[in-house]
């Protein structure tokens, strides 16, 4: 990396000063940069980068206040190169645009203001809840600084720091290993990001592993749906929490994409709409009998074409359907911190909320003998894993294939 200043003498003025323009070079890149600095040709010392000043020159003043800005270029441009070379990553002309720019000395990268870099850049491409989730972690892992005196940069985060981590997430925060999976995977990807963005060369936070145990799949079998759709309720607020609950139940739509949808959305036989968490343009939900009856339902109402409910308002509403519907019945959750298991027990209808929507929805599809690739196509669940959090494939499969001995016919012995 080398650096000198040219003058462009294609740009001298009716006062015979020339513009002065920095030239940073590496390699094939070459980098040009106008600078607040103006010179005499015959002024300019180009071999230590500084206008000639004498205190009868009419330029005094213009040329003592040139060479401070060259000055300011050339310590703010050794200290980029600084920055390359501390933290072992190549030359690369965006970055050196970029903290050129933004005035940026530091020599070293900040983990934390890099974290909230990678948060504002995610703002533009990702939805408000990953936002969220992102803001979480990097407080978390602020909490988790101050807690275990753990130095946060890029190169601790390797096994050593996978191993204080865990502690303090099982031992202090008590996070289940489903949570603290969800924490790794954020973690990693803020590091990809930082890689990819050459602001360190280091690889070991790939050895991280995220613990993942396969949990429990709340969903409503076809009778409780069918009970839920077709019960009276007196009270108008907790008739349209169910509307609006079933409604992902026969959509697989999220509670954001229901909450967010519009009359132009809406045609015959089918739902148009931009998913709100994958962003994905012109995505088309097929409607069946049902979504149609509760469309229908709505319009001409003001809550057309579906009511508008929060998603804690809606969670606390439809728990009170299930709870009017008796649902009592004793549902047993297994998780685990760490290898320490932990039971806890619930009734169902405490377990009711709008992500059993969409679970139901692809559940009860896939026993009614739906295509599994077209239910992935319409819940936009990109990949095989991403569509099995949402239920047990194998146990719904199995089911079905064992049904088939329903249908063999036999004599009975007399």
């Amino acid at each position: 990396m080398n650096y000198h200043f040219e003058l462009r003498k294609d740009k001298i003025n009716k006062d015979g000063l020339i513009p002065i323009r920095l030239v940073v070079t590496h390699g094939k890149s070459r980098i040009r940069k106008n600078i607040n600095a103006k010179t005499i040709d015959t002024d300019w010392n180009k071999d230590n980068f500084s206008i000639n000043n004498q205190n009868k020159s009419p330029y005094f003043e213009y040329y003592k206040a040139s060479n401070r800005e060259i000055q300011s270029v050339i310590k703010k441009v050794e200290f980029i190169f600084k920055f390359f070379e501390y933290n072992e990553i190549d030359f690369s002309e965006q970055i050196f645009n970029e903290r050129f720019d933004e005035d940026n000395t530091k020599v070293s990268i900040d983990f934390f203001e890099a974290f909230q870099e990678f948060i504002d850049v995610s703002k533009l491409t990702k939805a408000t809840g990953t936002i969220k989730k992102y803001t979480t972690v990097q407080n978390l892992l602020k909490d988790f600084k101050s807690f275990s005196k753990y130095p946060l940069r890029f190169d601790s985060i390797n096994k050593k720091f996978e191993e204080v981590f865990m502690l303090y997430c099982f031992e202090e925060r008590k996070t289940v290993n489903n949570y603290y999976g969800k924490l790794i995977s954020i973690i990693k990807t803020f590091m990809q990001w930082s890689f990819d963005r050459q602001y360190h060369n280091s690889i070991e936070f790939k050895r991280i592993k995220r613990t993942e145990d396969e949990i429990e799949v709340i969903y409503l079998s076809m009778d409780e749906l069918m009970e839920l759709y077709n019960h009276k309720f007196e009270n108008k607020s907790m008739e349209r929490a169910r509307d609006f609950f079933c409604f992902g139940c026969f959509t697989g739509l999220r509670h954001s994409d229901i909450y967010n949808l519009d009359n132009a959305n809406i045609y015959d036989d089918h739902i148009n709409l931009t998913l709100i968490k994958t962003k994905t343009n012109d995505h088309i939900i097929p409607l069946n009998d049902f979504s149609k009856a509760i469309l229908d339902k709505y319009k001409n109402t003001i809550y057309n074409p579906v009511p508008k409910i929060y998603s804690q308002k809606l969670n606390k509403k439809i728990q009170d359907c299930c709870k009017e519907l008796e649902w009592f019945e004793e549902v047993k959750l297994v998780r685990y911190i760490g290898t320490e298991r932990v039971n806890k027990k619930f009734q169902k209808y405490e377990l009711i909320t709008s992500h059993v929507a969409r679970k139901t929805f692809i559940t009860n599809g896939l026993i009614l003998g739906m295509n599994e690739r077209i239910l992935r196509n319409i819940t936009n669940s990109k990949d095989e894993k991403s569509f099995r959090r949402y239920v047990k494939i194998e146990e719904v499969q199995k089911q079905k294939e064992m049904d088939i001995w329903n249908t063999v016919k036999y004599k009975k012995s007399e």
